[in-house]
């Protein structure tokens, strides 16, 4: 039987098995129509990542084009550790405002995951904070008259400036 005559008939004509393969179709065929994602829009691989995990890189996806501000943490304007915040925040996990303070009180880790976060500065204080995207990416709140973008973290200057990683997230 043709799909839309299918979807034409009332319910109780229909079986359950094959009321559910109709939506299982729609289903796929909805997951066919969504735009494509430029390189750096695909999202990270997920598999294996829990619930809050995902949700951060999401937020944190979704905060990418957000134009700084200093002291922001709203989608409107967002500075390094607001943005970890926010997204954490979505997430249902409270972290510390400043990255100092988040590099300070967070469980560090020798391996980041991703979600996890990645803290820069001197050997004396974090300055700057980043969400790990995975594959060698990080989601940051770069500065000043800059928006919120995903970089590579084998560029020096990163590099140079890596005092660990935390991990509040599960």
């Amino acid at each position: 039987m043709p799909l839309a005559r299918l979807l034409s008939l009332p319910y109780g004509l229909i079986s359950s098995r094959r009321w559910l393969l109709v939506c299982l179709t729609m289903l796929v065929l909805a997951g066919c129509a969504s735009r494509d994602l430029t390189p750096i829009e695909a999202p990270p691989n997920r598999a294996g990542l829990s619930m809050e995990r995902a949700l951060i890189l999401s937020h944190a996806q979704q905060a990418i084009g957000t134009p700084y501000r200093f002291g922001g943490n709203t989608p409107d304007g967002l500075d390094c550790s607001g943005l970890v915040e926010m997204t954490y925040g979505a997430a249902g996990i409270r972290v510390p405002r400043t990255a100092d303070e988040q590099f300070r009180a967070l469980p560090h880790v020798d391996a980041p995951r991703p979600g996890d976060l990645l803290f820069f500065g001197d050997r004396r204080k974090a300055t700057h904070v980043g969400i790990y995207r995975g594959n060698g990416q990080m989601i940051h709140a770069p500065g000043n008259g800059r928006a919120v973008v995903s970089v590579p973290l084998e560029i020096d200057y990163w590099q140079a400036r890596f005092l660990g990683a935390a991990s509040p997230a599960p």
